[in-house]
């Protein structure tokens, strides 16, 4: 596959991914905004801005709910890293690579982009949900699609990739936003609605509301498909499928192989009980593991430099030298 092509399927799965996840977790600070009068908003949406990394307002700029759905949600300009942004940015890597995706999956991605305008009229009329469940249901679209429409081949394997990548590092911001929070702060339930877990994780504890289960749920379970761990198997096995299968002699074959399996096995072998122990450093290495990840496997399999490297005469004043030999 050219490296153009796989360069722009693994960014249409981070994107995609990027917006959904923001999608769900900008919901939440909604209905938390809602819900309970007393909360801050300059502070509880500082807080949402950070753990995204999109840039911070100025101090002299309090943040509400219509301010940081403005920059969360609607922004338009690229690597903003807002809702509107992700999905412009998908839309636009679809664009040049309709030969590799299926036309469901570009005219998914492509109705999407062009009903933003339409649903973020309503939303500013009837409030940000209609806004964040058109993204949260577009998104499952385009991953249905692209789930059975796409070939089992290095495309598809380089789409999960992405998505997985992103999937797991959202969540472990997310994490990190609630670190230092007590092990029976009703936040934790926040955790969960972000996360689409809430549901699930009540069906699995039997309703019981814990910090170190929900910790545990959303990093190590490995039956459910938004897990850190579950997130970090299916990128390795992307890349197992990519390099063919081939092990290397003395471990594995790539840097990226080698820093989510490190990623990893950090988590999958601590005894039960000691995830809440010192959580911040470990979220804190984990999302560094999975960032040099995403730089190994744009090192190795996309092209990050021209082709070609023109030389311009006129910088180095030798213009004049060159026609002159040519005279």
């Amino acid at each position: 596959m050219l490296a153009r092509n796989a360069e722009a399927l693994y960014w249409i799965g981070r994107y995609a991914e990027r917006a959904d996840d923001t999608a769900r977790m900008l919901d939440v600070t909604v209905h938390q905004f809602l819900e309970d009068a007393t909360i801050d908003e300059d502070r509880a949406s500082r807080q949402l801005v950070r753990v995204l990394g999109i840039p911070e307002p100025p101090a002299d700029q309090p943040l509400d709910l219509r301010s940081v759905t403005e920059v969360v949600a609607y922004n338009r300009d690229p690597g903003s890293g807002s809702i509107a942004a992700s999905v412009a940015s998908a839309r636009e890597n679809a664009r040049g690579a309709r030969e590799v995706t299926s036309s469901e999956m570009w005219e998914c991605l492509n109705a999407t982009y062009n009903g933003l305008a339409e649903r973020e009229r309503a939303a500013r009329r009837l409030g940000p949900h209609e806004f964040l469940n058109y993204i949260k249901n577009r998104a499952a679209m385009f991953a249905g699609l692209t789930d059975s429409t796409l070939s089992r081949d290095e495309g598809y394997q380089f789409m999960l990739l992405g998505r997985s990548i992103e999937r797991m590092d959202m969540a472990v911001r997310l994490l990190l936003s609630r670190a230092g929070d007590r092990a029976n702060a009703p936040t934790w339930v926040t955790v969960l609605r972000a996360t689409g877990a809430h549901d699930t994780y009540l069906r699995t504890h039997r309703g019981v509301l814990d910090a170190t289960r929900v910790v545990e749920f959303i990093l190590v379970d490995r039956l459910f498909p938004r897990s850190v761990i579950h997130a970090l198997t299916t990128a390795e096995d992307c890349l197992n499928a990519i390099e063919g299968g081939r092990e290397g002699r003395l471990g594995t074959r790539t840097e990226a192989q080698r820093l989510l399996g490190r990623a990893r096995g950090e988590l999958e072998f601590l005894a039960p009980g000691e995830l809440l122990d010192d959580l911040q450093r470990r979220l804190l290495a984990l999302q560094e593991l999975g960032q040099a990840a995403g730089e190994a496997v744009t090192a190795r399999y996309f092209h990050v430099t021209p082709y070609v490297a023109w030389t311009d005469a006129r910088a180095r004043g030798d213009i004049d030298t060159i026609l002159e030999g040519e005279l």
